[in-house]
Order: structure tokens, then C-alpha cells, then sequence
């Protein structure tokens, strides 16, 4: 019995240094994701999206290959976050190809897809704003608006299906918004506030669309600025996300 235990002192730090260079360094891993993650999270509700921003990206590159469904989810919420920070191209692109990803994997939760694509017309919407008041043909903008029209309706007619009112109606209002802009005359379109998701872009250093250059905004100062909802009742624009959760 003495030797049994003798054995098993023995034993301890052999198993443990196999833990810990093991499965044990995985879950220390995992832990200084999950720190990353919860510092992103709250510098969203504190409105440092740009701090999230790096947090999320740390996150992101310590996230284990496994953890498919987790690294989705956190590029959505950093693609939201570099929207607020005022990098529109930079949500633009990872909403790109983070959406057709989730739509070609049958396992993906129906939430985060639909919490993608919304997201991602809501980008359409805004290239689209900078599109037009860069002076772009109807043939280079129009296809992103009437992409995020299309997407506003499926997302309000899925809502509407689940029984869903009030987000329903959200999505709506986001399809109107998406029609109008498409039908608003320039001169009425340059008289609006710009989005402040827009504003990253004005400097005339934008590279929206995959590196597409983008030239500096022509739009008009207000003479008078009118407040966010104001300016939501005039130009229509879909509310903004909440940039992570």
C-alpha cells in the first residue's frame, strides 16, 4: 500500500504537467478569449467601438480552429463594431463574406444568419448613401440598395411568420427606408445629415466594395441639423445596430 502511494505522489506532477501542456492549455486559451470577449462586450455598451474593435480582433485570433459557430459570431459582432467606429468598408467586406459562409453551412443557427444579413443590409444601405453622393452611376449603386431591399423584406416576412410584431415591423420600416433612398432625389439626398456611419469616408481616403476607391463626399451641409430620428423620418435610414450583442 506504502509503494501504491509512494507511486502516486510520484505521479502528480507527471499528470499534471501533462494537463497543463495539454488539455489544460486549451482552456487557458479559451479563458483569454472569453477576457477578450467580455471586454469588447462592455466597451460596445460604453460606445468605444473602437476599443471593441481590438478586443473582438484579439479574440479572433486566439479563438481554436474548432470553435466555428463562436469565431461566426464574434466577426459579426467586431463587422458591428467597425460600423459605429466609422469603418463602413471595413464592415462592408467582412459582412460580405461572413453572410454567403453562414448561408452555405446547414448547421448555422437561424438567429445569427438572420442578425447577419441584417446587418449587412444595413451596410448596403449606407455604401449606397456614399455611392450616390460620390456621384456613381444608378448602375453602381443600385445593386446594393436592392440587395438590402430584398433582405429587409425576407428578415420582416420571417418575423411577421414567427408571429414577431414589433420586429416585424422594424425590418419594415427598414424596406421603406431602403425604397426611398433609391428614390430620393440627389439634391434632397445631399441636403441630409450624413450617417455617422458614414462619416469615416469623407476624407476621400474611403475604399469601399472590396478596395474600390472612393472619391470625397459632395454633400451639403444642412442649414439646419436635424436630430437622429428626424433625420431617420426624412432619409429613412435603418436604425442602427447595437454593435455586439
Amino acid at each position: 500500500m506504502r509503494g501504491i502511494l509512494i507511486a502516486g505522489w510520484v505521479l502528480v506532477p507527471v499528470l499534471a504537467s501533462a494537463y497543463h501542456y495539454g488539455p489544460g492549455q486549451r482552456q487557458l486559451q479559451l479563458d483569454d478569449v472569453q477576457q477578450q470577449l467580455s471586454k469588447a462586450r462592455a466597451a460596445v455598451a460604453q460606445g468605444d467601438h473602437a476599443e471593441a474593435v481590438e478586443a473582438f480582433t484579439e479574440a479572433l485570433g486566439k479563438l481554436p480552429a474548432d470553435q466555428v459557430e463562436q469565431t461566426q459570431r464574434v466577426r459579426l459582432e467586431r463587422a458591428k463594431a467597425l460600423l459605429h467606429s466609422q469603418q463602413l468598408p471595413k464592415a462592408f467586406d467582412e459582412l460580405t463574406a461572413l453572410v454567403p459562409e453562414l448561408q452555405k453551412d446547414d448547421k448555422t443557427n437561424p438567429e445569427l444568419l438572420a442578425e447577419a444579413r441584417q446587418a449587412l443590409a444595413n451596410a448596403q444601405y449606407y455604401v449606397t448613401w456614399l455611392e450616390r453622393l460620390e456621384g456613381d452611376s444608378r448602375t453602381e449603386w443600385e445593386p446594393d440598395i436592392e440587395a438590402a431591399r430584398q433582405t429587409f423584406r425576407l428578415l420582416a416576412e420571417q418575423a411577421e411568420a414567427r408571429g414577431d410584431k414589433a420586429e416585424a415591423k422594424a425590418r419594415q420600416e427598414d424596406l421603406e427606408a431602403a425604397i426611398r433612398l433609391a428614390r430620393m432625389d440627389l439634391t434632397d439626398l445631399q441636403a441630409l445629415p450624413l450617417p455617422s456611419q458614414c462619416k469615416g469616408c469623407c476624407s476621400g481616403q474611403c475604399q469601399c466594395k472590396g478596395g474600390k476607391g472612393k472619391k470625397k463626399g459632395n454633400g451639403k451641409t444642412p442649414e439646419k441639423k436635424q436630430g437622429d430620428e428626424q433625420a431617420r423620418g426624412a432619409s429613412a435610414g435603418p436604425p442602427p445596430d447595437d454593435g455586439g450583442n
